[in-house]
């Protein structure tokens, strides 16, 4: 049991407006919903709130059709001018998911700070600590609170060499030792999986080391219900600050509730900084801001397994998204458990943006593909150091496949340096398109940009051009079902000599699913045989009668990204003719048969399913 000798005030973030929206819908709600409860919480005596950076920077206008930097400047409006509102970044990449140049960093600093931040919370999932200190100087440059983290996480294995209180308390006598200048740390546990006495040990570690004018502060998530007794360590171990939620935002893959921690704290000497007993009235306006959006209860539900597959809260609800949203959901716990092989092939980085979509991707592709068969460009570049070095030595063969598969040899250096030149990239896009030169423009585009990916997709591009997609977890209104399509078919019968493949929807018992099937013409015939056309099917081929649909490999909605023929084209079966994005990587669509490219049915950029044809080949 804790117990302070004399009484002490522990501070409070409140994470609902950004960690708890990210944790629970991925990021995507509009801030119009979410500002009358904002400004309710300040009028409450909130002082200290999270509001951007992760995913709630990109989310806005990647899913919503808001500006990131708007919706910044209107929460500093509801909240005032006295509170400190927060950010999170991660080191190399800042709040982006690749790796950018200094001054990429610098400008996003520079905006980060014009939009109201006052604290700034840097990370590198590697704990790498030359990246924290050349990434935590613009923050400071910038005039921002730089509070600079540890980055934590219970291992999937056994190790006594990485992710120890040893190992946390070496990073941070390191940043001690650099000159840095920091004003807090953090303790950041972004998977909910470091245990209590890790985290008292750590705390009481870094107390010892850190000057007393540095507070420390922690971060942890709910998912495996631990967030409160790892709170508890982390206090009787010196913590002075906690990351608080409150319902319907907390607990399950969010943090716990305000309540939950001030009814822990009761009778020990400590107390929190926010008054616990109007968290219920807050609770009512988020009920009511949030009326509209579909809860899905794996966000929303603890998963004691999340011990055994350090995926961060604020992560899964994105990936379950991206997954239900793709069809796949049912693969969800094979992607889990493989989970552990791929940290530790990977090098042991902390499960935490980046980091964490890396682990995700190839774990998904090692499911769909096989081990090792297909490498996500990020996990290879991570295990080939290109961003930082991995707290462990990379697995010898997993090192020898990304390189051959990436082409790419592996990397030593500063990933500063070897990052492209994004703001180049994002101001000649601009420029092309006569769009404003403002820094909020370039880094808008530059944030978004990923190697490979049609600049007409970039979402800055498109949110500054009244392109930008609308996708919201939103609850169904009761709309007609979306109804394909017909595609006029000649009224007289054709004729095949060879297998017809096409499209089968089945729905049974509420369950929706598609199969190819394949025609083969009787044995024996060697003239045509006449076959009724469908209705609602593509017409054959006048040649052969032959026409067969190319689809998506994904049952559920997705976005194409490429598309690599044009009509007339002559292909091989096998050959990649298009390229869709599911769960933020990309894949190839093959001809399923050798042909002609007859025609094209969608266009870059628009939504495809396993039930929506991308193009036709003809025999």
């Amino acid at each position: 049991m804790i117990f302070a000798q004399t009484d002490k005030k522990i501070r409070v973030m409140l994470t609902a407006f950004r960690d708890g929206l990210q944790s629970v819908f991925g990021g995507k709600v509009r801030v119009g919903d979410i500002l009358p409860a904002m400004q309710a919480a300040a009028g409450m005596g909130v002082r200290h709130f999270e509001f951007g950076g992760g995913a709630r920077y990109q989310a806005p206008y990647f899913y919503a059709g808001e500006d990131p930097f708007a919706c910044m400047d209107q929460m500093r409006d509801a909240v005032g001018p006295g509170a400190d509102l927060q950010i999170l970044t991660r080191s190399v990449s800042g709040v982006t998911l690749t790796t950018q140049q200094l001054k990429a960093l610098e400008m996003q600093a520079r905006l980060m700070k014009k939009h109201g931040t006052t604290i700034d919370r840097n990370f590198d999932f590697m704990n790498d600590v030359d990246n924290l200190v050349k990434t935590g100087q613009p923050i400071v440059d910038a005039g921002m609170h730089h509070q600079v983290c540890v980055a934590m996480m219970g291992l999937p294995y056994l190790s006594d060499r990485v992710h120890t209180p040893e190992f946390y308390i070496r990073v941070v006598e390191k940043l001690l030792a650099s000159g840095i200048h920091f004003d807090s740390v953090c303790m950041k546990d972004a998977s909910g999986t470091t245990d209590p006495h890790t985290c008292y040990e750590t705390a009481k570690g870094l107390k010892k080391i850190l000057p007393p004018e540095i507070p420390l502060s922690m971060h942890t998530h709910d998912t495996a219900s631990m967030a409160v007794a790892c709170y508890m360590a982390g206090i009787a171990g010196g913590v002075d600050s906690v990351d608080l939620s409150v319902r319907p935002m907390a607990s399950g893959t969010s943090q716990p509730d305000v309540r939950s921690m001030w009814h822990a704290l009761k009778g020990t000497g400590y107390s929190l900084d926010i008054d616990a007993s109007k968290m219920g009235e807050l609770e009512k306006l988020l009920d009511e801001a949030l009326k509209e959006y579909d809860f899905n209860p794996v966000t929303t539900t603890a998963d004691a397994r999340v011990v055994n597959f350090p995926m961060p809260g604020g992560a899964i609800g994105p990936n379950v998204h991206m997954m239900a949203e793709a069809g796949i959901l049912n693969r969800y716990s094979e992607v889990l458990a493989e989970f552990p092989e791929v940290v530790r092939a990977g090098g042991a980085w902390t499960s935490v943006t980046p980091g964490s979509q890396q682990y995700w991707l190839q774990a998904f592709n090692n499911v769909l593909h096989g081990r090792w068969k297909k490498i996500d460009a990020g996990y290879g570049r991570a295990v080939l150091g290109y961003f930082g070095r991995t707290p462990e030595a990379p697995d010898p063969e997993v090192i020898k496949i990304a390189a051959e598969q990436l082409k790419l040899e592996p990397f030593t250096g500063d990933p500063l340096e070897k990052a492209p030149d994004s703001l180049v990239i994002a101001e000649a896009a601009l420029s092309e398109r006569m769009l404003p030169l403002t820094e909020e423009n370039i880094f808008l585009v530059a944030s978004a940009i990923v190697p490979g990916k049609n600049m007409e997709l970039n979402e800055g591009i498109r949110l500054l051009t009244g392109k930008a997609r609308i996708n919201l977890p939103l609850k169904a209104k009761g709309q007609p079902a979306e109804i394909a399509p017909v595609v006029t078919v000649p009224a007289a019968p054709a004729t095949f000599t060879g297998p017809v493949t096409t499209q089968c929807t089945v729905v049974e018992g509420g369950v929706t699913r598609n199969f190819r099937i394949t025609i083969e013409a009787p044995a024996g015939t060697s003239a045509g045989v006449a076959v009724a056309p469908a209705v609602g099917t593509v017409a054959p081929a006048p040649a052969t009668g032959q026409r067969t649909p190319v689809f998506s490999p994904f049952e559920g909605k997705v976005e194409l990204v490429e598309i690599s023929v044009k009509t007339g084209d002559a292909v091989q079966q096998g050959q990649v003719v298009a390229a869709v994005e599911a769960m933020k990587a990309k894949h190839d669509v093959r001809a399923p048969c050798a042909g002609l490219v007859v025609e094209i049915h969608a266009s870059l950029g628009s939504e495809v399913s396993a039930s929506k044809p991308i193009l036709t080949i003809g025999g």
